[in-house]
């Protein structure tokens, strides 16, 4: 038996834990009253907690070893990289890399895997707290549904697709520059994310009816012009075309997570999120995220770009269940949605010993 699962439960159970004890409404309205400054209690114990959450999953993250289907070839591209060799990565990867072995001794890729596992999830905790209604939900949302355990693998994706996530706040504030020019700093270690500018602010936009004709038209074209589609998509990234990951599938247990979502938020439509700028925005990413899935299989794996959408879920779930003014439908929705998604982790761990996944078994280098 297989002992280092119990590594993930055990982060899962106490990063959500501690996660309880955070107040975010408490500290928010601290930070008006005091100008943003550090002073009431609940914020201390805010970033003590968080600060311990943000550790905790950092040490799994940073201190593992051979975990991950592309593990070793990133320590293979990281040797032609120090051999000044053609990778096919983004050249703000390469820069970095570049510039962490200049300070490191030959062939060390553990502190560099430790490097972007610090950045990936200082992205994804600083993005909980600074959006979620429900930082304890978001966390657990985020760690059930495999986001987190899922950047052990791919690291320069799960980077950006933190980043992505932080820089909704910026979208959710009409303050686009900065948003772009943080999707512009992402895209510099994985182009993908740069499909997320279009995408959020359609999201963004305050939909009329004609809006949703216009949806139609698109899913219609998607279906109809598929092979101008993918040539587009192949003119940025060749090398996918015939690949392995051009099957032309979609996975079906996205497409049942979008849907249940979509019609969760359908039920409490008029008093959660039609009025509501935030969950409006997340509501949108998910039914984007829904077609993508179900009229954009063509497009090599569309999980991704699905992902950069579906994300919110763990921002719009919470920020449904905050304003269900029912105690009882709150309770009940709480629960099973949390069920839901436990049954989901269930299922996420055990294909995370699957060879083109390889996140189990879990092996760090401090007990190899």
């Amino acid at each position: 038996m297989d002992y280092s699962i119990f590594i993930y439960l055990i982060l899962t159970v106490v990063t959500v834990g501690l996660a309880f004890f955070v107040n975010l409404p408490a500290a928010r309205l601290s930070m008006a009253e005091n100008t943003g400054k550090l002073h009431s209690r609940q914020q201390f114990f805010n970033a003590v907690l968080v600060s311990s959450i943000f550790f905790l999953m950092f040490a799994v993250s940073a201190c593992r070893i051979a975990v991950g289907n592309d593990y070793w070839v990133y320590r293979s591209d990281f040797l032609l990289i120090q051999q000044n060799r053609h990778v096919s990565f983004e050249p703000g990867f390469v820069l970095v890399v570049k510039f962490l072995q200049s300070m490191l001794d030959f062939d060390q890729y553990l502190p560099i895997f430790g490097f972007f596992s610090f950045f990936t999830v200082l992205f994804f905790v600083r993005g909980l707290y600074d959006q979620s209604e429900q930082f304890c939900y978001s966390l657990y949302l985020l760690l059930t549904a495999g986001y987190y355990f899922s950047s052990l693998n791919s690291v320069r994706y799960y980077l950006v697709l933190s980043i992505a996530m932080f820089s909704v706040k910026y979208v959710l504030s009409d303050e686009w520059l900065k948003f772009v020019l943080w999707i512009g700093l992402a895209a510099c270690f994985h182009k993908s994310v740069l499909v997320v500018i279009p995408l959020y602010f359609l999201a963004s936009r305050n939909w009329k009816k004609w809006h949703m004709i216009l949806l139609a038209l698109g899913c219609a074209s998607l279906i109809l012009f598929q092979d101008l589609y993918r040539k587009i998509i192949f003119f940025f990234y060749p090398f996918y075309e015939g690949s392995m990951f051009d099957t032309g599938e979609t996975s079906l247990t996205n497409v049942a997570r979008c849907a249940a979502v979509l019609v969760f938020s359908l039920l409490y439509f008029k008093s959660a999120i039609k009025d509501d700028k935030k969950n409006s925005f997340y509501f949108y990413c998910n039914l984007g995220a829904l077609v993508l899935y179900v009229f954009a299989s063509f497009i090599p794996e569309i999980s991704r770009i699905g992902y950069y959408l579906n994300i919110t879920n763990v921002f719009l779930i919470p920020g449904i269940l905050v304003k269900i003014e029912n105690k009882k439908q709150q309770c009940f929705w709480t629960i099973v949605i949390g069920l839901a998604f436990l049954a989901y982790f269930a299922l996420f761990l055990r294909s995370c010993y699957s060879t083109d996944i390889r996140i189990l078994p879990y092996r760090n280098w401090i007990f190899q």
